[in-house]
């Protein structure tokens, strides 16, 4: 939530009239409805959005605007509306100083724990700091929160979230309220009711003290599993069976070379995982990456072409793994090996659905810009529908067992070594063994 407390240090200090400043937020929001109507026209199309009404009704609150804060709050609200995770406020050249449009959300830190939804309970998916002295565990159901049954709970906290941020789909907004948006100021008490291994209702609060609220995305990671860098964006190792296991939480412009080094730690195993949990974006050479995964000299042609590139490459058997948390580039990435057809992909449901082109505009004050997102990325996945509001399906989807987690198991990384202990070939277009590779 302290995202949006980020226009601080800016250098011009307002020295306009109270009634002046009001015009300009109202030319501010006319202006801010109508660009963006012309520029998101087909993703506000898509997605269904009236916003012509939504127009209507953020113009007349900006002529209530007081202050270059509430007028930031209220953009940051007209974005929301977009239900486009990309949307953002930033200062624009004549930006005032010491605007916060979120006061209430300072001093707020994490609960150090997540949360996952089946289809009709919630359960703890991971526990450390806080919430692992509070006696929290991973596979313990969550009966209340302060008092409120869970499901309740859970919608209540995504409509908070809503008021300041924009999600693209739903699975976006709840798997963000599970994970990153799991944050209350610090000293605030929840008290929880669980249920535990076996079955029995105990009382736990929570304390939140300062925690750092950053999803990893397994609930566990292989025993010896290794980081390339202390940054973690892509660690490497192998399940109990013997399968090769890369974890790429980021697609920074360095993933292809940290990807190498995993490939070359892993080599040439009879079946792989690439598990793409809690990737949160960022930017990559998309064909250097697959082509990784294509024997030396070989050419995939089943969805858009790639041909091998890399001096490290696996040829065989992969299964993909992703839930709601995968957002952005990491969608794309993990996407490719899917709808391009060299891999199998699991998950508990689609992917975050926010992955665009994007277009940035000042406004007519020059207090802020405005980031939206004007088509979707990927137009070939889903049936030349691409990911912007939808995200990607896996071709299989499936849920955590408590009772795994309670034993320390990923569910989801156990059911994909099954995958690859019988491989579905006849559901993945890409064959190892015409593309001449054996496993060493």
């Amino acid at each position: 939530m302290r995202q949006f407390t980020v226009i601080l240090a800016l250098s011009i200090v307002l020295a306009v009239p109270t009634a002046a400043q009001k015009k300009l937020y109202i030319k501010d929001m006319k202006f801010a409805t109508k660009e963006i109507a012309k520029l998101a026209k087909e993703l506000i199309k898509q997605k269904r959005i009236k916003w012509k009404k939504i127009s209507r009704s953020f113009v007349k609150e900006a002529a209530k605007s007081k202050s270059p804060s509430q007028h930031a709050r209220l953009l940051v609200r007209l974005l929301a509306q977009l239900r486009d995770g990309h949307a953002t406020l930033s200062p624009g050249k004549n930006a005032p100083q010491n605007v916060d449009p979120f006061p209430e959300f300072k001093d707020y830190t994490g609960a150090a724990m997540l949360l996952l939804r089946t289809k009709d309970q919630i359960f703890v998916k991971s526990a450390w700091s806080g919430a692992r002295n509070a006696g929290l565990v991973p596979g313990m159901e969550i009966v209340s929160v302060n008092g409120e049954k869970p499901l309740d709970w859970l919608s209540g906290r995504i409509a908070i979230h809503r008021q300041y941020k924009s999600f693209s789909t739903a699975q976006h907004a709840e798997f963000y309220a599970l994970g990153r948006g799991l944050v209350a100021k610090k000293g605030e008490r929840w008290k929880l009711v669980v249920r535990d291994e076996k079955g029995r209702k105990k009382k736990k609060t929570l304390i939140f003290e300062r925690a750092r609220q950053v999803p990893n995305g397994p609930p566990f990671l292989p025993e010896g599993t290794k980081p390339i860098t202390r940054k973690r964006d892509v660690s490497y190792g192998f399940t109990p069976s013997g399968f090769g296991y890369i974890h790429i939480r980021r697609c920074k412009s360095t993933v292809v070379s940290e990807v190498d080094k995993a490939l070359a730690a892993v080599g040439q195993p009879k079946g792989l995982i690439l598990d793409f949990r809690g990737n949160t974006g960022g930017s990559f050479d998309h064909e250097a990456l697959i082509g990784r995964f294509i024997p030396k000299g070989k050419t995939m042609s089943f969805g858009r072409p790639h041909r091998s590139s890399g001096l490290v490459n696996y040829g065989g058997p992969i299964v993909v793994i992703v839930d709601g948390s995968v957002a952005s580039a990491g969608e794309t990435a993990s996407g490719m090996f899917k709808e391009d057809g060299r891999a199998y992909m699991i998950g508990e449901g689609p992917t975050a659905g926010m992955s665009s082109q994007k277009r940035e505009f000042e406004l007519p004050s020059g207090f802020f810009k405005l980031r939206v997102s004007i088509y979707s990325n990927m137009m070939r996945f889903n049936q030349g529908r691409g990911i912007e509001g939808i995200g990607v399906p896996p071709l299989e989807n499936l849920q955590y067992q408590p009772k795994d987690l309670f034993a320390g198991v990923d569910t989801l990384r156990r059911r994909a070594e099954e995958l690859l202990d019988k491989f579905p070939q006849e559901l993945v277009p890409y064959d190892p063994k015409k593309f001449g590779w054996k496993s060493k």
